[in-house]
């Protein structure tokens, strides 16, 4: 036993007792220390905020997600506020339609009816124009000089209704439609000319609540209601149904009140002291009556709107998919064009331009969600998405299901309103079709950019076959009963022009 005995160095360790296997670390300086949250290293700090160490394919794959999150966010909520804008109030509602108790005619009307290769259609809407219960309008057949049926079937109308329709023989090549309204305004005599195609089922007493809109409101432009009635003829017909169907009842509502406003196609009435002073309708434009509308806007034209469901113009939807993507790309490209020309600059509010900016460029918000949707979809599939960015992308969940919520209310409100039987399958093809119906407005968009930027500006008419009308309806060859009201001029009008129009 050795005499030299080794001295304690821990004096916390009892003398003969076995030393610990870990020292214990003397504390640290409380100054160091922060109640709850740990140390106050700058370096763990810095840490904190590093950026994630991403690949390169990983950041455009993430950045694409979230742009693609945050444009079909705003997207979705600027369109439900403007879906549901008519339905604010009980007096927006019935501020939005015509009058009960229309005023005493006081203006005079010309109605044009351009047609190309229509003869299924175009007779028998010329002879429910012509029933119209106004006593003051002309009506205007504008037909191609190379489309001897529709010529046919206008002139057997015209030779029905004599006093009341003429026909115009456009000449120009190539053929459009503001080229053909062009025209036929050359020759109109109605204080108000009206614009209608050539499918268009109207309603007997719609020139009478126009013409008393005019009066009480002194507006300078008149829109009415336009529907598409055939919902079930498709998956795609019931959204493109239900489209109109906000468009009209509600969002053109909110464009006038702001007062901005792309015009609708047809069942749009204008003074023609303004139509003179626009020189007509922009002939280069595919979306002539966008054009229109912005043009009128930015000179200060007063538009009204006007929707009434027992009095809305019907019409179908187009009768091929092909065929709607065609006309959906001819309006997207008109857009853009609209927009380059830059007569919204004029706008006098900075509210009125940055909304015609949003509208005009949906075409290019679209195309450019539809380009960056697959990679998204891509890098979902095959990479794992860190959680703050998967929770990020579901946020235009929210919205969406609202959108959704609201259409199914609609096309419940669509059905009880126009005497239509809405079945359990109608909506479930409302949901199913969603994603699809989103998809196939990305691809109209994007075709409609590449066409721009290509230079191609053909017109790509749209084919109409009837099927929004009830089976009962009158044949177009049968003769109808002409309205006991006389015609707008004493003069016997001729029914044999031949013109030729060109670019304005």
């Amino acid at each position: 036993m050795s005499t030299d005995p080794t001295p304690l160095t821990n004096p916390l360790v009892a003398a003969g007792e076995p030393a610990p296997l870990l020292t214990p670390q003397a504390p640290a300086s409380p100054a160091d220390i922060v109640p709850n949250r740990g140390s106050t290293s700058t370096g763990d700090a810095i840490a904190g905020f590093q950026l994630p160490d991403w690949t390169p394919l990983e950041w455009i794959g993430y950045s694409a997600l979230i742009v693609v999150t945050i444009l079909l966010t705003a997207v979705a909520v600027s369109t439900l506020s403007w879906m549901l804008h008519a339905w604010r109030s009980k007096d927006d509602l019935e501020g939005s339609q015509f009058s009960d108790a229309p005023l005493d005619p006081a203006h005079s009307f010309t109605l044009l009816v351009p047609g190309r290769h229509e003869e299924e259609v175009m007779g028998q809407t010329l002879d429910r124009l012509a029933q119209q219960d106004h006593p003051d309008f002309e009506i205007i057949a504008i037909v191609g000089h190379d489309d001897p049926g529709t010529e046919r079937v206008a002139r057997e109308a015209a030779a029905r209704h004599p006093e009341l329709i003429r026909v115009i023989v456009d000449s120009s090549v190539p053929k459009n439609k503001p080229k053909a309204l062009n025209l036929a305004l050359q020759t109109s005599r109605g204080e108000i000319v009206g614009v209608f195609d050539a499918e268009d089922d109207v309603h007997p007493r719609l020139l009478t609540l126009v013409d008393s809109r005019f009066t009480e409101t002194d507006a300078d432009v008149v829109q009415g209601g336009v529907q598409l009635m055939n919902f079930q003829s498709s998956w795609w017909s019931l959204r493109n149904v239900l489209e109109y169907y906000f468009w009209f009842r509600s969002r053109l509502h909110f464009h006038a009140k702001e007062k901005f406003i792309p015009l609708g196609g047809n069942t749009v009435f204008v003074r023609k002291e303004w139509l003179d002073w626009s020189e007509g309708w922009d002939a280069s434009c595919l979306a002539e009556d966008c054009e229109l509308g912005v043009r009128l806007s930015s000179a200060g034209a007063k538009v009204v709107v006007a929707y009434s469901p027992e009095v809305v113009t019907r019409e179908e939807t187009p009768g091929t998919f092909v065929s709607l993507l065609k006309q959906r790309t001819r309006w997207n490209q008109g857009f853009m064009q609209v927009y380059g020309k830059g007569e919204w600059k004029q706008l006098p509010t900075l509210r009125q331009r940055m909304m015609a900016r949003y509208l005009l460029t949906m075409p290019f918000i679209q195309a450019a969600t539809g380009l960056l949707i697959p990679v998204s979809v891509i890098l979902i599939l095959t990479v794992k998405v860190p959680t703050a960015i998967a929770l990020v992308s579901f946020v235009p969940l929210a919205p969406t299901l609202v959108l959704l919520a609201v259409e199914f209310t609609g096309l419940r409100e669509f059905g009880q309103t126009y005497d239509q039987k809405v079945r359990a399958r109608d909506y479930f093809r409302l949901v199913w079709g969603l994603l699809p119906y989103q998809i196939f407005l990305a691809l109209a968009a994007v075709r409609a950019v590449w066409r721009q930027l290509r230079g191609m500006n053909a017109w790509e008419k749209t084919e109409h076959s009837g099927t929004h009308r009830p089976a009962e309806a009158v044949p177009a060859g049968a003769a109808s009963v002409a309205p006991a009201s006389p015609p707008l001029a004493t003069e016997q009008p001729s029914h044999d022009y031949v013109l030729s129009g060109g670019d304005r």
